[in-house]
């Protein structure tokens, strides 16, 4: 399933395009939109464990390790 997410935050990503080339940087502007599946996970980091997403653009595209303070869900 798709969601409608928005980024929250200006944040530069590493997108995998296929397994197969190496991972493009691709610089996301807070307020942009997007839809995209995730598949949610938790992660320890310093301080604490935070919660963080791999997300699977529709173009086929992914970047993996979204922290989910980086966007929100709309409508």
């Amino acid at each position: 399933m798709y969601h409608c997410i928005q980024f929250t935050e200006e944040f530069t990503a590493d997108i995998e395009i296929s397994a197969r080339q190496p991972l493009e940087r691709l610089l996301i502007r807070k307020g942009s939109r997007r839809r995209a599946q995730m598949r949610p996970y938790v992660i320890e980091a310093v301080g604490g464990p935070i919660e963080v997403a791999d997300l699977f653009f529709e173009d086929g595209t992914a970047t993996r390790g979204v922290p989910f303070s980086s966007f929100f869900f709309v409508q």
